[in-house]
């Protein structure tokens, strides 16, 4: 199974002695995304041994929710840090599964399985650590049809046959399991040029995903359309490495995507969230497009009525199908949602915003904005609110904004973008959940907020 490539990622992450001798921000330092960790997350991270941790070279955070008594599997599990936060959270009569093709790293984590075990109190270890490819996951005795849940940190950009990992992934899945992962992706398709070189090869630059193949590739093989959760736009720290990249541009994405039964997606639906996900009893922040506020009705397409009815969310909804057929996406340009550089753009212009918020600013330079929407609202809606919900530009998606920035909502199709209405947000929601909009809109069909 070994390549030319399998050989020099593994010669590459065998010379790395932690994630700072990396060249690039892919591994990225956990301090600056634990506030957007579940207080349980947290918690399991704290109890991670440091010498585990040091050894990390991830993108993400790949920690999805409703773990407990959950058999997971991690694609390229190398240090050992990710199964040993999901030993925590699966609890005792779940189980971790770390499968890695590095020799020196299986032998590392397996050092400290029995730490864990004896940390988290368990009466038997819950983890265990085998070597494989994961393009042959049936070789490493992994059954089909055996996980609930797959993660992956940062290591699908690392396997040249992404399609053959994808497959592996989508065969190992239960029906109604999920694929929740952090990868490299890039703005443009990567030339075969740059693949000839090892060290772009061992950063994850040679072997990342155009985004848009990502998604068309996941359809093909049977998943769920993707569901983007959390992205942020790498930065290449060598000077060399930059001039071999090009124009090419590089963000780290999160995503989920499901196992679903064939035929589960027919109607668009109407859901209400019972507030029973762990750690998640005011809301659900499902992504970074649907946040799912507790006994409050939302509508949903047909898709995410189907993976709240037949996966482990299902006890967690009520969900009644609607008489409505949903015509589904069916061009590229409607999935800019799920653009992992749009998303990075938002996120950090948030995060500026919100520092002028919290330093008493009223809100008031937002207010060109509101009025610019809702003249567009009253131009462009079709049909009623729903509610509290609005809806800009037609039916085709609908999101509940509201809350802090990293509980905001935007969901982009055919290029236009959705807002709750400012006549709700002056009922009290903040403005900060709109600011995460912008660049969306500049993205889109309304050039004038340009001057804005």
């Amino acid at each position: 199974m070994a390549t030319a490539v399998h050989s020099n990622v593994k010669k590459y992450y065998s010379s790395l002695k932690t994630g700072e001798d990396l060249q690039t921000t892919a591994a990225c330092h956990v301090s600056s995304r634990l506030l957007s960790l579940s207080p349980s997350t947290r918690e399991a991270l704290g109890q991670v041994h440091p010498e585990v941790c040091k050894r990390f070279f991830g993108c993400g955070v790949v920690v999805p929710e409703k773990l407990k008594g959950c058999s997971v599997l991690d694609l390229g599990s190398g240090c050992g840090r990710d199964c040993y936060i999901l030993s925590k959270l699966v609890g005792e009569d779940g189980h971790v599964t770390g499968i890695d093709m590095t020799e020196d790293l299986i032998q590392e984590s397996k050092k400290y399985i029995q730490y864990h075990q004896e940390l988290f109190g368990y009466s038997r270890p819950n983890t265990v650590f085998i070597k494989g490819y994961i393009e042959k996951l049936s070789e490493a005795g992994i059954q089909n049809n055996s996980m609930d849940v797959i993660v992956s940190n940062c290591v699908i950009c690392l396997c040249p046959d992404k399609r053959a990992v994808l497959n592996e992934a989508f065969k190992v899945l239960k029906e109604g399991g999920e694929l929740y992962f952090s990868d490299m992706y890039t703005s443009e398709v990567v030339s075969d040029s740059l693949k000839e070189d090892p060290v772009l090869w061992g950063e994850g630059m040679a072997g990342a995903l155009y985004w848009q193949d990502f998604i068309s590739l996941v359809k093909e093989l049977g998943f769920s359309t993707p569901h983007l959760v959390a992205a942020s736009h790498i930065q290449i720290n060598s000077p060399e490495l930059q001039k071999k990249a090009g124009d090419i541009k590089y963000a780290s994405g999160t995503y989920r995507i499901f196992k679903l039964p064939q035929d589960s997606i027919r109607n668009k639906g109407l859901v209400t969230y019972k507030g029973t996900v762990p750690d998640c009893s005011e809301y659900f922040q499902f992504d970074a497009s649907y946040s799912f506020k507790t006994n409050v009705a939302v509508d949903v397409d047909s898709e995410m009525a189907a993976v709240l009815q037949y996966t482990r969310f299902s006890p967690d909804f009520t969900v009644w199908m609607t008489d409505e057929p949903d015509p589904g996406l069916k061009s590229a340009q409607q999935y800019c949602h799920l653009n992992p550089f749009l998303l990075a753009d938002s996120l950090g212009s948030c995060v500026k915003q919100c520092s002028k918020m919290n330093s008493g600013n009223s809100g008031n330079e937002l207010k060109p904005l509101y009025s610019f929407l809702w003249a567009r609202r009253g131009e462009e809606r079709r049909g009623k609110e729903r509610r509290g919900s609005g809806v800009i530009c037609g039916s085709l998606w609908r999101t509940q904004v509201w809350g802090k920035c990293k509980q905001s909502s935007v969901r982009n199709g055919s290029h236009c973008p959705h807002f709750t209405s400012p006549k709700v947000l002056h009922s009290g929601r903040s403005p900060k959940s709109y600011l995460i909009t912008l660049s969306h809109l500049m993205h889109c069909q309304y050039p004038e907020l340009k001057s804005m």
